[in-house]
């Protein structure tokens, strides 16, 4: 190789390098995808099927994240008229050094918080707990602002939309994961689970439970090599990156990207507004 083909090698190589960190840190992590498909639920009452069930999850509002970006988010959630709205943990990413101001800002992002026309339910994340996730009261804050905008929110708790139990589970990191006492509150025979956590799957008592598990958390990886796994996953279970994960126990479980990050980068794991249609199992 000559010395001018050396430098236009570098030079293709350098514009393609550029190319990859504008798209890797700029485009990606605000380029939101619609994953739409159906969600077999046994059990479901004849007047839900077809009915729609959006799920996002991890906006963590808070200084890395575009209020602007969430707001936009928000508005495309609206605009595919949700029946049942459903938000699966880490509203904020708390920082003590900011105190009461970003849950000032957390209000002003959830009031854009669209409603489903039969409920609209969330569960709290690792983040919502504050510091080394151990600040309850962080946690009550986090629900107050949330339940002002219109989003009631489980706390190993039950909620029964139309005859369908979904199901709330509390975060793990926190240790207020409690799945037991989430399914306690089931008076039908149609369920569907939020769970932000992952791990809690295996790591927590499921009292026997059959069926759907939404979860987030993961991000997805955000950055996930091409037939590789993601290399850095914030969970022990690494088959737990995204989208449906086959389980052998009569548990179903899908995982959402989610909308926000902690880093602004994002590669082969686009943020994610899941639209499911409930169809009878």
């Amino acid at each position: 190789m000559n010395r001018r083909d050396f430098l236009r090698l570098s030079a293709t190589a350098g514009i393609g390098a550029l190319g990859l960190g504008l798209y890797t840190f700029e485009i990606e992590p605000h380029w939101v995808t619609v994953v739409e498909r159906d969600l077999p639920v046994s059990g479901l009452p004849p007047g839900l099927d077809g009915t729609r069930a959006v799920q996002i999850s991890d906006l963590h509002v808070g200084p890395k994240v575009s209020d602007d970006y969430l707001v936009d988010c928000l508005n495309k959630v609206a605009a595919l008229q949700p029946d049942l709205l459903v938000f699966t943990g880490d509203f904020l990413t708390y920082s003590h050094p900011r105190g009461d101001a970003q849950f000032g800002q957390l209000r002003d992002v959830l009031a854009h918080f669209p409603q489903g026309r039969l409920a609209t339910l969330g569960i709290l994340g690792n983040h919502d707990y504050g510091r080394a996730w151990s600040e309850p009261a962080v946690a009550e804050k986090v629900t107050a602002v949330a339940e002002r905008a219109g989003v009631r929110v489980l706390r190993n708790a039950c909620a029964t939309v139309a005859g369908l139990d979904v199901v709330g589970v509390d975060d793990l990191w926190s240790g207020a994961a409690n799945p037991q006492r989430a399914l306690a509150g089931r008076s039908g025979a149609a369920a569907l689970v939020l769970c932000h956590n992952p791990d809690t799957l295996d790591e927590r008592p499921w009292a026997g439970y059959q069926g759907w598990i939404l979860a987030g958390h993961t991000h997805g990886g955000q950055c996930k090599p091409p037939f590789l796994p993601a290399p850095l996953l914030p969970v022990k279970n690494r088959r737990y990156a995204q989208g449906e994960i086959p389980l052998a126990d009569g548990r179903r479980l899908y995982i959402n990207r989610g909308l926000g990050h902690l880093l602004q980068v994002r590669f082969n794991a686009r943020p994610e507004i899941t639209c499911f249609t409930l169809r009878p199992a």
